[in-house]
């Protein structure tokens, strides 16, 4: 039978540690193009449509995430089918909206705990939604946060960012400006864009050591960093590198004023398991940029499952997807 877990779910047996450490575990095993294709785009009229598929190398699961995207109507969504690698059955369905806020996070924090400097971390949050609010708590799982300075351009908003993480064991305080936000930072995390796709995140407002987290430009029309963040990293960190480099607005922007990234930038995976070293000085500024990959969802969709067969949580379908012998 098939399980279905609706977002209720999801969040209800979703766990920081949990999720990262599937992350750690995902990102040690082999993730190449054959087991992770390049994400696929259909674009027709005010809709496109994202699939993101892949076979995992630590678990017996395979599966894809599907984004459906309606811009007449502003309305996204979010399936992920897991299916059993030995038998092709279909074993769970996910609602995968809050999937996707939290596996990016997740993995945020496992790069942001690889690459940033050791110690108590001051983070700058530029943006107050959803998941700039999920980078905080995931990075409070994996490190020792000294202070929280939040921008975005409405005081209500910051306001709002502060009161809905005031349970955690850090203080986390509204900042006037980007740039304020970073004053004395050793960790940035963007995770908003401007309305105008003008960058958000200046590369002058970066001291030695400081460890970036973009997670906003993942299309070419994105800008979230402009291009000196690109010149002044000295290691860029891709979650999927080939589309970080050719498929995001921020690295389109580098090369077009003749910064070329790709002798810089090596794959999560590569640090993970150890084939890179990441971060080699404490005076590196050090860029992770993420555009989503399906092992990230498959990862943490999993566990996620995993979790609810041990709780009895989720629907069993009355119906089933039945395999084809070949």
């Amino acid at each position: 039978m098939t399980v279905f877990l609706s977002d209720a779910d999801v969040r209800s047996v979703f766990d920081w540690p949990l999720a990262i450490s599937a992350l750690r575990e995902a990102y040690a095993q082999e993730a190449d193009e054959k087991r992770y294709p390049a994400r696929t785009m259909a674009r027709g009229g005010s809709a496109w449509l994202r699939t993101l598929s892949g076979v995992a190398a630590d678990t017996d699961l395979m599966g894809a995430k599907l984004i459906a995207v309606s811009l007449s109507s502003r309305r996204t969504s979010y399936l992920i089918p897991l299916f059993d690698q030995r038998s092709a059955e279909l074993v769970a369905l996910l609602d995968g909206h809050s999937v996707t806020g939290y596996r990016t996070a997740a993995t945020s924090a496992l790069a942001a705990d690889l690459l940033a400097v050791d110690g108590l971390l001051e983070v700058a949050v530029i943006g107050s939604g959803f998941e700039a609010r999920n980078h905080v708590r995931a990075l409070v799982a994996v490190r020792d946060l000294k202070a929280v300075r939040v921008f975005s351009p409405r005081a209500e908003s910051r306001a709002r960012f502060v009161d809905e993480l005031a349970d955690l064991p850090v203080a986390v305080v509204p900042a006037e400006s980007a740039e304020a936000a970073l004053l004395g930072a050793s960790l940035v995390i963007c995770a908003a864009r401007s309305r105008d796709e003008s960058p958000t995140l200046h590369g002058a407002w970066l001291r030695p050591g400081i460890t970036v987290v973009s997670i906003g430009s993942t299309l070419p029309e994105q800008r979230e960093v402009d291009t000196d963040v690109l010149d002044r990293a000295d290691v860029i960190v891709a979650d999927m590198v080939e589309e970080v480099l050719e498929d995001t607005g921020d690295l389109i922007a580098a090369r077009a004023v003749g910064i070329d990234p790709v002798g810089k930038t090596t794959s999560l995976s590569d640090v993970v398991s150890g084939r890179h070293p990441g971060r080699t000085s404490p005076d590196q500024v050090v860029l992770y940029k993420s555009v989503g990959a399906a092992l990230q969802d498959l990862a943490v969709a999993s566990r996620c499952a995993q979790v609810a067969e041990q709780r009895g949580v989720g629907i069993q379908l009355p119906v089933s997807i039945q395999p084809v012998q070949k």
